[in-house]
């Protein structure tokens, strides 16, 4: 994998481990944005681990919200 490749699975990494329920969205909006400039196939297979955690996240933090507003 080259630096760029590398260093752009990192920058995805890291979003995944800083995210939060008010920054989820954005925060895997730019994911897939990085993603999409990734030069091989070996790179995205390592940040698709990431982004399958960002979007189980978005889905869990979601569902609890819509749960939460249900019971007010």
């Amino acid at each position: 994998m080259s630096d760029t490749g590398a260093r752009t699975v990192t920058r995805i990494r890291t979003l995944y481990l800083r995210t939060g329920p008010q920054t989820i969205q954005r925060d895997l909006t730019r994911a897939v944005e990085l993603l999409k400039t990734l030069p091989t196939e070996t790179a995205r297979e390592r940040a698709a681990v990431y982004m399958d955690g960002l979007s189980q996240l978005r889905s869990e933090w979601t569902l609890a919200r819509k749960r939460r507003a249900k019971h007010r």
